[in-house]
């Protein structure tokens, strides 16, 4: 019944991670407007940070076992700090259907490594899983890629989000070990915005002119699909592998269509819902377990001969 209950709380975990992720694509397009992409990453961190520097007051939560400050590190540098400005910047450079392709080679890589770094397995059907689920995330790529849209670096730099993305969260497993979800989101967090400061000058100066509702999105990216998503992510990641963890972040391009279709009035085409089915179909298969097969069927114990018939 706890193992049960665990894998509940582990999948709820994850979907409130998926949901909160989708909707920053939606914030980011507001914020990305008034601000930078090294000044967006820098206030999203900083407002992420003092969320979680709260929450750990309030809890009590001390700093992390000597043991996970490798993993915290790696991971805040890789995934809190240079994946937000690549990414950031790459989104400035190609259009938003070529960067969902280039980002959701993460999750592969994710298992990749995660098998050989961590020793995960790689059932049949996780790797059948992310092969639906990234055929569906191409497909909802090309239907929202724009003609002419795409450039050289920009492409470099999504690539490059997709490596520091699977960089920091295998990198993260093995802190989480020894230290809390809140701990390694906390820090991780602290060192990204510790990676950011160059760009401490831009944000000041880019905050004085930006509109109202681009810096309160840029808030809510840090207390939402950070502060929060990252930690209910950990959550999640500490119960279970990390290449389940990547295939479940496939969920995201299904639903960025459905909030960017009820948020913006962007109506998806055929083929844009037809890839977003087929993403959450593939995290369906992948985080599905094969059935244990049925226990044999004793052999009847031998009777004790009648004294009639050993005479």
């Amino acid at each position: 019944m706890n193992h049960r209950r665990t894998e509940l709380l582990a999948a709820g975990a994850a979907t409130v991670t998926v949901i909160l992720w989708a909707s920053a694509f939606v914030s980011i397009r507001s914020a990305g407007s008034a601000y930078s992409p090294g000044a967006l990453a820098l206030g999203r961190l900083l407002s992420g940070a003092v969320a979680l520097a709260v929450i750990c007051l309030i809890r009590r939560e001390g700093l992390p076992p000597h043991s996970a400050w490798r993993g915290i590190a790696i991971s805040g540098v890789l995934w809190f700090g240079f994946y937000m400005v690549v990414l950031n910047w790459g989104e400035q450079q190609v259009d938003a259907g070529t960067a969902a392709l280039v980002v959701n080679i993460g999750p592969i890589l994710i298992a990749l490594l995660g098998a050989r770094l961590l020793g995960d397995a790689m059932p049949p059907r996780l790797l059948a899983g992310m092969a639906v689920s990234f055929a569906g995330a191409v497909t909802v790529g090309l239907s929202m890629s724009d003609e002419g849209g795409s450039s050289v670096l920009g492409v470099v730099l999504c690539l490059l989000a997709a490596i520091a993305y699977a960089g920091g969260v295998v990198a993260q497993k093995p802190a989480l070990g020894s230290a809390t979800p809140l701990q390694v989101t906390t820090f991780g967090c602290l060192v990204g915005a510790v990676v950011c400061l160059p760009f401490a000058g831009r944000l000041v100066s880019e905050a004085a002119d930006a509109p109202a509702s681009a810096t309160l999105n840029m808030v809510y990216l840090g207390v939402f699909p950070t502060a929060l998503a990252f930690t209910t992510w950990a959550y999640a990641l500490a119960r279970t592998t990390a290449s389940r963890m990547g295939a479940t972040t496939y969920a995201v391009p299904a639903l960025v269509v459905l909030m960017s279709w009820l948020a913006l009035g962007e109506v998806p085409g055929l083929f844009t819902l037809a890839g977003g089915a087929l993403c959450l179909a593939g995290v369906a298969v992948s985080r599905s377990r094969a059935r244990a097969a049925a226990a044999p069927v004793p052999a009847p114990e031998p009777q004790p001969e009648k004294a009639s018939d050993s005479a």
